[in-house]
């Protein structure tokens, strides 16, 4: 499924508090955690006042017109940060729309972003379990820490 992509705006910060939920990851078979938990300042970060510095990048993804997927970056002191010259970034889809192939639209027109603004390499951190480890070690990311439970990847962007 191919999706229509379009930059994050101030006015999607609704749809980022729906995104940052949906990128918790949750083990199968584990109940959902309250919606709250976006608010937990380590969460919140990722989206809190959005736009507002020159490092913030994003892409939605709409099918039939309805955002459905979302990937973006910040440099912040976030699960992933490296250093102030390192975006973090961080992608969610609705449940539906998972596993056909927007995470990787989304996740190589992010990338080619990131490049063409000028950054060396971006950073995340992802659960062992997900599923999602699979494309980011296919988009190129590579571990470069790794505790019981997490992993943080990097991954070096070309410049040509």
């Amino acid at each position: 499924m191919m999706a229509v992509l379009r930059p994050i705006t101030r006015a999607d910060q609704d749809h980022l508090e729906e995104f940052l939920y949906q990128a918790i990851f949750v083990p199968e078979g584990m109940p959902l955690p309250d919606r709250s938990i976006i608010h937990h300042p380590e969460l919140w970060g990722f989206i809190e006042d959005f736009g507002a510095d020159q490092h913030d990048l994003g892409l939605i993804a709409e099918v039939d017109g309805q955002p459905v997927g979302a990937v973006w970056t910040r440099i912040r002191d976030l699960y992933g940060y490296r250093d102030n010259t390192t975006p973090v970034l961080a992608i969610a889809l609705l449940p539906g729309y998972r596993r056909q192939g927007i995470g990787t639209q989304l996740m190589q027109a992010m990338l080619r972003v990131l490049t063409d603004a000028g950054y060396r390499q971006t950073s995340l951190h992802v659960d062992k379990a997900n599923y999602a480890v699979k494309l980011y070690c296919a988009m190129g990311y590579h571990v470069v820490e790794e505790d019981e439970h997490a992993l943080t990847m990097v991954r070096t962007l070309s410049h040509s």
